[in-house]
């Protein structure tokens, strides 16, 4: 039951995130409000809190890739709109339009590049030569 309420918070985050990234070129209908720009590293964080403390083991690190990997995927699309609409290639609706994407980039790349690189390397015996 844990599991279930941790990745249903961990999904309205990230949903909470890619309105907010989708919100500056009008793929929304209206604009964010201040509740998804709160809700989305909380809930988030919430999330991964209640998946990892109802994981059985904890030190495989899967509900943190389940976490991380879209908000690292998030960041990225964050990051390739800023730069379309730094380069004029898409417009974007509103003068503070790209805060949000900044905000998205910063806070999902943070969250997601942590999360999936904790759990990158395995550790082993150092190599001999």
């Amino acid at each position: 039951m844990i599991a279930l309420a941790g990745g249903l918070l961990a999904a309205l985050g990230i949903l909470a995130g890619a309105l907010l990234a989708a919100a500056p070129f009008g793929l929304v209908a209206a604009e964010p409000g201040l509740s998804l720009w709160i809700l989305f590293p909380l809930l988030t964080i919430a999330g991964w809190f209640l998946l990892v403390v109802s994981d059985l083991d904890p030190l495989r690190g899967t509900a943190t890739r389940f976490v991380a990997t879209p908000l690292l995927a998030l960041a990225l699309l964050a990051a390739v709109g800023l730069v379309l609409a730094g380069a004029g290639l898409v417009a974007v609706h509103g003068v503070a339009a790209t805060m949000s994407l900044c905000y998205v980039l910063v806070v999902g790349g943070v969250l997601g590049a942590t999360g999936t690189a904790a759990y990158s390397r395995k550790a082993g015996p150092p190599p001999t030569f």
